[in-house]
Order: C-alpha cells, then structure tokens, then sequence
C-alpha cells in the first residue's frame, strides 16, 4: 500500500486524501527522526507555501517530530531554497518543506532534506517508507521535544540571494515579478527592489486558495501581457514554492526554459565558472540545447527527471550548473536546490553585464519543432507490458535516425502520461504525436 509514496518531488497528492494527511505527516515526522539516527538530539526545520492545508500537515509533522524528541523550528512561509539554506546556517539535520509547487491549492505535499541541504536520495526515502508500512503514524511519545519559530529567517535569505551578485546594481530595470500568490510573495519584490529595480509586482495577496491560479510559472503569459503594457524589461514568474522560474521577454513572449539554461550555461562559461565546459539538463531537454551548447564547446548531460536527479548527476560529475526546462536552474555555487529568485537574478546579471536583451541573450539557439502531450491515465501499467505501444515506439526510433526522438513516460506526481515527440520536421512532430495519442487511448484508455 504505501509502495511508490515518494513521487519525483517528495510526497504529493490531494490535500487531506492519502497519503497527503496530517496522520501521514505525523508518521513522516516520526520516520524522518529514526532515519536520521540522532535520537533526541535531532534538529528539523519545517516550511510551507501559502496553501490552506499547509497548516494541518504543519501540526502533523511537529506532533511526529516532538514525539521522537526531535527540536523543531519552523519558519513559516518561506521559499523551498531558503529552508533548505537553512539547513547548513542552523546546524539543523533535516528539513521538511510542506508544498505542491505549481500544482493548484487542492494538491499539497513533503519533500525532506538531509543535513547537506540536498533532497533526500531514494535510499532513505525507501527507508522511510518501510518504517511508514509499518508504524504508520502511531506510536507514544518517546521523549517530548521542543518547538520555536526561527522568524528572522527571512533577512538571512535575503542577504544570501544578494550576495550571489554581489554589486549588482538593477537601476534602471524594469521587472514584472509574478510571485504565484505562493511562498515568495513577501520577498522576491523585496529582493528585486533592494538592487534597485523597478518592480510591477502581481500576485502578492495570497489567501490559501489562489496559490498558482491563473498565475505563477504554469501562466507565464499573464505576466509577459503586464510587461507590454508597462513597457518593462521582461518578466519574472515564481511556481508556488519559488523554486523555479519562467522568463517573458519585452515583447511578452514566454521563454522555454532550455533557452534559459542556455543563456546561463554561456554565461559561466564567458566567466571561465563553467566547470568542465559541461552542465547537466534531463531526457525533456530540447535537441537544440544541444547542438547549440556543443558548436560552443560545451558537453550537456542528460539525467532522469526531476531537479533531484539533476542534482545528482551535477554532483557525481563535479559540475556546477543544470536544470530543467521546466524552470529549475541550479546554480550549485550559490544553493542545494533549485531557486527561482537567485537564478532569476544571474539572468539579470548578465544581462546588465553584456548589455542585451533577454530575447537577444535567448537568440542563442533554435529549438527543434515539439510536441509534449499530457493524457490522463487510469493507472499506470508498465509500458514494457503495453505490446502496441513498445512496438510503435521501436517503430518511431528507428524513422527518426538522428534528427529526432521521442520519449514516452509516466508522470510522478500525477495520473497522467507524458509524450514528448521532437523532430527538425514539425509535421513529422504532428504526425506521430496523433500516432501515440491514438495508440494510448486504445491501450490504457
């Protein structure tokens, strides 16, 4: 029953539905203090986003943590990279981040941090489901621990996000900041403002239920119709844990984030902090990232899904920058997580320091024609098991050759299968794309 709890991004699902509840959050606390192996000497830091049901896991998470001893500070409602920030600056062993990052404010979800700021690797997250299995969320209290509010965090994140461009100076920058009504909605503006922009700030005024809607990353265009109508300079759009972003151009376009890493993989290698002329991005990446990074010098890598995956992967290669083209850009010199506030200010960085444009800094690659399709599914059968399908898709691999792909795959967090089809022939794209639509629906309906 409890197989499979931990997705690509921790534990997520409909709020108050299993296993998004607080008896689960309770359990989790409980597990997380075992795993750890620190006993009553255990430090956790807990965060949340701005949904509603963030509270009720909160007191779930405290409960299990206090009843195994463990000293429990909680920040409130701070962005995924500042808590994991934290880690280190308190000497803290774990931190829990209560969030569903882009979902809508009816999903919610935990992702654990180790001591090193880094998520939780899949050996102690298959730990932690086995105690989980078979503990569940009971259990008496052990030794009662402590619990106290760490509000002054914030400053502190402040003063790091600044610090990763020391004397950067944004005068004369026009910036539409989208906060997502999410975790940043307090201090992205705040930031920007600090290095001097001028910032058209929207969706600050979080309620618990509006987290995302019709805003945040997942509607960059909303922010990128406010830059044509106040002339800014672009537009800068946070998901609901602000761990990562999406970019808008003058003239509100809405930039694919392979383009983003792009810019930021040239930009470090400009400054000779590129390490090894290689950065990491995952299977979703467009083959134009590729072409455009390697006529450059520069070798891209390509790891599983998931900003966790990528980290991984930058780690074990030595490397200090990837990302997703979903908007996570870690820039591993400055943070242990994607952070959607700092990676947002190295993009403005090199902009004031080339003197470009973002849409010309963004030039720096063509993008083969694509096609990512969402189907809903219900229930995930292993596509190895799926005969017309794998055949089709042998099929497709073998007609592409080298000028195309595709890349067929269960979503982690979701009931929903993701098929990506990428040619340098946009109606070969259109075709296969209706082939895979068609097939699917016969084979899993």
């Amino acid at each position: 029953m409890m197989n499979g709890l931990f997705g690509t991004d921790g534990i997520r699902g409909e709020a108050g539905v299993y296993p998004v509840t607080a008896e689960i959050a309770e359990g989790l606390g409980r597990a997380v203090v075992e795993v750890l192996g620190r006993g009553n000497a255990a430090k956790v830091l807990i965060g949340r986003d701005t949904r509603e049901s963030g509270l009720s896991l909160e007191t779930g998470l405290v409960k299990g943590l206090m009843a195994r001893g463990a000293e429990v500070i909680k920040l409130g409602v701070v962005p995924t990279p500042a808590l994991a920030s934290f880690i280190g600056e308190l000497g803290a062993d774990a931190a829990v981040m209560i969030t569903a990052s882009h979902n809508p404010f009816s999903d919610n979800g935990m992702k654990v941090f180790g001591p090193s700021g880094y998520k939780l690797d899949d050996i102690f997250e298959r730990r932690i489901e086995k105690i989980l299995l078979e503990e569940g969320g009971d259990g008496g209290v052990i030794e009662e621990g402590v619990v106290r509010d760490f509000p002054e965090g914030i400053e502190s994140y402040v003063r790091m996000a600044t610090g990763s461009v020391k004397g950067l100076d944004l005068g004369g920058l026009k910036v539409v900041l989208d906060a997502g009504n999410g975790a940043a909605f307090e201090v992205a503006p705040r930031i920007f403002r600090e290095l001097g922009a001028d910032v058209i700030a929207m969706a600050i005024e979080p309620d618990g239920k509006n987290i995302n809607e019709c805003c945040g990353a997942v509607h960059a265009a909303v922010a990128g119709r406010l830059v044509m109508e106040h002339g800014a300079d672009l537009g800068i759009s946070l998901d609901g844990d602000a761990d990562r972003v999406v970019f808008t151009t003058a003239d509100g376009a809405v930039l694919s984030g392979d383009r983003v890493l792009a810019i930021g993989a040239l930009g470090l290698k400009a400054k000779d902090r590129l390490r090894h002329d290689a950065m990491v991005a995952t299977v979703m990446s467009n083959l134009g990232l590729d072409e455009a990074l390697r006529n450059r010098g520069i070798k891209v890598l390509r790891a599983a899904v998931g900003d966790r995956q990528v980290l991984e992967m930058m780690k074990s290669e030595d490397l200090c920058f990837g990302g997703e083209n979903s908007g996570h850009l870690i820039f591993s010199d400055y943070a242990t997580t994607g952070d959607g506030i700092m990676s947002a200010l190295q993009v403005c960085r090199l902009m004031r320091e080339e003197g470009k444009t973002l849409a010309e800094l963004a030039s720096v690659m063509d993008e083969y024609p694509s096609v990512l399709m969402n189907l809903p599914v219900r229930e995930k059968v292993p596509i190895e098991t799926l005969p017309g399908l794998k055949a089709m898709i042998s099929e497709a691999e073998e007609a592409f050759g080298r000028d195309g792909r595709q890349l067929i795959r269960y979503s982690g967090t979701e009931s929903k299968i993701r098929v990506l089809v990428e040619h340098r022939d946009a109606a070969v794209v259109d075709e296969w794309i209706g082939k895979f639509k068609q097939m699917i629906s016969e084979e899993l309906g």
